[in-house]
């Protein structure tokens, strides 16, 4: 009995010992296989900034490399690194937030299946336009997230889940905090556009921001072929761990035809009573209310522009022998009071020549009843594979 016991008992871990190389084999060839099918990527842009208000001028060039494998049974991983230097000596970097930098840009490890999917790690997020979330794009050093950021799409609905446990912010890491934030989207396609229900929770952390639950609901869509008619409207409502309640408001009307687009809008970052504006912190910032980013630091926070902002703006913009020739004029006041705080013009040219992307920005911001004149310059080129 004992001899039979001990001949199952080899037969039984001869088996298990089999299957377990067969497996390890087939893992150790998928995920070879996996490396070698996967795709690297690289994007560099030289750019030249200046700020006049600061004496400010920086030449900088930017380097991201990165490396995607392919999928295994769903799942695959991304690493990218980034890399900012001073270039020629032009390193007054007094005004321009681009620091020089090398660091994990991202890193994480992702899951599809059908039409659900899961992201682990350092990540770039973004949503709805970037006006609450957003990667700061425009500056060298990106922002991203360390965060599981699940999401569903099937059909008209889709669902965009992030639990956000670090900020990386655009100045390398000596400004990355801890967070434990909750950010939910949710949206629905129909045929005049598409609407969004959000609520996004962010937490205290070292930097000081203040708790901010922010939820709201906005539509946005387009209608016509040879005369397209665009809209955007957004409301939401904010409060901080001060017992301070904020709302934000936008509306915007857009038209294009034969080629030229024009917009007319307004954006308000409401005020209560005169003790906190509301803020969004983890937005591109850039994008919004002037290219001259007057107002980045004030609306960062709750506390920093208290009357609120309303950013009353108007845009027009088309694209000769390919290329894209923008402008927009922005009149500020503030929410409270209805305080006149200055107005700004912004110009962009852009192309492309050779494949390489190149342009040309200007922004020059005239103070009324907040800041001082500014004027900034960009001229950059850049490709990417």
């Amino acid at each position: 009995m004992e001899l039979k016991k001990s001949k199952l008992a080899l037969t039984l871990a001869s088996v298990l010992s089999a299957g377990f190389m067969s497996t390890s084999a087939m893992a150790a060839d998928s995920l070879a296989e996996a490396l070698k099918e996967g795709k690297a990527s690289g994007d560099f842009r030289l750019r030249y900034e200046s700020n006049d208000a600061t004496d400010g001028s920086l030449l900088s060039f930017r380097t991201r490399i990165g490396y995607k494998t392919a999928d295994v049974s769903g799942l695959y991983g991304h690493i990218e690194f980034e890399d900012v230097r001073y270039v020629l000596g032009q390193d007054d970097a007094a005004g321009i937030p681009d620091p020089e930098v090398t660091e994990l840009e991202q890193g994480y490890l992702g899951f599809k299946s059908g039409d659900f999917s899961a992201k682990l790690g350092r990540q770039v997020l973004t949503l709805d336009g970037h006006r609450h979330v957003g990667h700061v794009g425009w500056r060298q050093d990106r922002q991203t997230f360390d965060a599981l950021n699940l999401q569903y799409n099937s059909g008209a609905f889709g669902a965009n889940v992030s639990y956000v446990y670090k900020h990386n912010r655009i100045f390398a890491e000596t400004a990355d905090v801890d967070s434990s934030d909750i950010l939910l989207n949710l949206s629905y396609k129909t045929d005049l556009g598409k609407l969004v229900a959000y609520g996004y929770q962010i937490d205290p952390d070292p930097a000081g921001r203040e708790d901010l639950d922010t939820y709201g609901v906005s539509f946005t869509g387009a209608t016509g072929t040879d005369f397209k008619v665009s809209y955007m409207a957004e409301y939401a409502i904010q409060d901080n761990n001060k017992g301070n309640d904020t709302s934000y408001m936008a509306l915007e009307l857009g038209a294009t035809v034969s080629g030229f687009t024009f917009k007319l809008g307004q954006e308000t970052l409401g005020s209560d009573d005169g003790m906190a504006n509301f803020a969004t912190p983890l937005a591109t910032l850039h994008k919004f209310n002037g290219f001259a980013d007057v107002f980045l630091v004030p609306t960062f926070s709750s506390g920093g522009l208290k009357n609120g902002l309303v950013d009353t703006y108007a845009f027009a913009g088309t694209k000769v022998g390919g290329v894209a020739v923008k402008a927009f004029y922005h009149d500020f006041t503030s929410d409270e009071g209805s305080i006149d705080y200055g107005s700004e013009l912004d110009l962009v040219v852009a192309t492309k020549i050779a494949g390489y992307g190149t342009g040309i920005k200007y922004s020059s911001y005239s103070a009324d009843g907040f800041g001082v004149d500014v004027d900034k310059l960009w001229v950059w080129v850049e490709t990417k594979f």
